[in-house]
């Protein structure tokens, strides 16, 4: 009888007790609940709570307190489910659009979206895959003051997603690099959509004229969206440009405000 967001509060606590156990009553009823689109919908679960719980239930410990369980595979499959169910359906924009995630060091910083023990680096690999998933035609990359080399599919599960990035090696920050990048590879793309935290430094040429240089050599309009998970004043776009838009934080509408943004021919 317990509401959603209480049960998933909880699932921790109630593995530990042995509540939760492989093939229990108990595990294929949570399961079946998480499982509820409609259900999930209802409750108005925030994906980013489902995430927070995701990343603390595998890890088996609290970040605060001495309570440890072991993980059961069909919670951890459930939760993953239920990221994706929360956010709702996102209408796709058929747009080409390049997908870009910062891996810099500074990624591991702060608290993603305010949720404790969120970095940024999980918050923002979790919103990129989310806007994968709904748009078809797009390419993932990664950058630091690098292009960094990186193999994830939309179709992944979010702890593999997580896992990759953490194998990566880190540096700076460097927000041109998705637009030069696609320059030089000869990648022609509608949108160009960079997911930070707010440690948004910039090397030989600013992000803004990056995506200026780009415009002109491939004759698209491409826009460009920067979505930054933590809120510290930081600003890219150049608010004299409507193919431009910076977001901070993150929300259920914010795939959906991207894809309008990204869509509109504006």
């Amino acid at each position: 009888n317990l509401p959603i967001t209480a049960m998933v509060r909880n699932l921790a606590r109630m593995t530990a007790n042995g509540l939760i156990k492989p093939l229990s009553v108990a595990t294929k009823m949570i399961s079946d609940r998480l499982a509820d689109t409609d259900g999930i919908k209802r409750s108005r679960l925030h994906p980013i709570a489902v995430l927070a719980a995701l990343k603390t239930y595998e890890a088996g410990h609290g970040a605060r307190g001495r309570l440890e369980w072991e993980p059961v595979r069909a919670i951890i499959d459930a939760l993953d489910g239920a990221f994706y169910a929360a956010f709702g359906n996102v209408v796709p924009t058929g747009k080409r659009i390049v997908i870009a995630l910062d891996v810099s060091g500074s990624m591991d910083s702060g608290e993603g979206a305010g949720v404790p023990g969120l970095t940024p680096r999980i918050a923002c690999a979790a919103m990129a895959v989310v806007t994968a998933r709904s748009e078809p035609n797009h390419v993932i990359i990664a950058f630091s003051d690098q292009m960094v080399r990186l193999t994830i599919s939309s179709r992944q599960r979010m702890d593999a997603v997580v896992r990759a990035l953490y194998a990566l090696d880190f540096g700076g920050t460097d927000c041109a690099l998705p637009m030069l990048w696609a320059a030089e590879k000869g990648i022609e793309a509608d949108a160009f959509v960079v997911f930070t935290d707010s440690e948004t430094w910039y090397g030989d040429i600013h992000p803004v004229q990056a995506l200026g240089k780009y415009r002109r050599t491939f004759g698209i309009p491409a826009k460009l969206v920067v979505v930054g998970a933590v809120a510290n004043e930081f600003s890219i776009a150049d608010p004299n440009d409507g193919g431009m838009m910076d977001v901070v934080g993150f929300d259920t509408a914010t795939p959906q405000i991207i894809s309008d943004f990204v869509g509109s021919s504006a």
